[in-house]
């Protein structure tokens, strides 16, 4: 069922995962700029309108983006949904594996799957939040950063098939960003490492070359950059957000 109240419609948008992190920061963006922005998630929230939706199950997406296809065409789709899962292939077992691949990318299949339909007609916008895992490897993210690869490999594919259609594709890869997913991930480290978590904290911003992490709504303003007309001739693209840490 959607809850929320409707706003006055410049654009329809879809946000898998909306309820924290990245995914907060670009549905307050989008509603910022007066779209009616629907988010697709299994945490409730206040923010833009609520639909309650497991993205690991392709039935409950095709079931949550038909009721919103009732209220109009889509004419954005932010794929933001995921985990992250610290460990080496050795470390990782299958159940964990297809766990994390249904997050991140199952969940962005089904999504990008049934919104297409209602794109087709009138063009549209896809973003899918990757990483900079999908130019570089990091220490202990094997299933991880599969999983970033595979949604930059759906930007590109998806905007070579679609581009026809005036439907641009494109994955925005953030580098390490405070969200509460970072703050988790430094707080189970810092249990099982015993370290002090201010000195973590300092030496993930210093590995950065700009001297700090990113900011949520940093990776939301350049999502809404990539789904405005003034990025009418981007697609395809893997767009790097990361302080330069891809390039030292």
């Amino acid at each position: 069922m959607i809850r929320g109240k409707a706003l006055g419609k410049q654009r329809r948008v879809i946000v898998t995962g909306g309820s924290s992190g990245i995914g907060l920061g670009i549905v307050k963006k989008f509603l910022g700029e007066g779209n009616e922005v629907f988010n697709l998630d299994i945490q409730q929230s206040e923010d833009g309108r609520f639909v309650h939706c497991d993205v690991t199950e392709h039935t409950q997406v095709k079931n949550a983006i038909d009721e919103i296809k009732v209220h109009g065409d889509i004419d954005v789709l932010i794929c933001n949904a995921g985990a992250h899962l610290s460990a080496t292939i050795e470390e990782t077992s299958e159940a964990r594996f297809l766990d994390l691949f249904n997050l991140n990318v199952k969940g962005a299949f089904s999504a990008t799957q049934y919104c297409l339909p209602a794109m087709k007609a009138k063009g549209g916008s896809i973003v899918y939040v990757s990483s900079d895992q999908a130019f570089i490897a990091k220490p202990n993210s094997f299933a991880y950063n599969l999983t970033k690869h595979a949604l930059a490999s759906m930007a590109k594919t998806t905007a070579v098939d679609y581009a026809k259609y005036n439907i641009r594709a494109n994955a925005l890869c953030p580098g390490t960003t405070d969200t509460p997913l970072y703050q988790h991930a430094i707080a189970r480290y810092c249990e099982k490492s015993g370290e002090d978590p201010a000195k973590i904290h300092a030496l993930e911003a210093a590995e950065q070359p700009l001297g700090r992490l990113g900011k949520v709504d940093e990776v939301a303003a350049f999502a809404y950059f990539l789904c405005s007309d003034e990025a009418s001739f981007v697609t395809g693209s893997l767009q790097l957000m990361d302080g330069g840490y891809c390039v030292r």
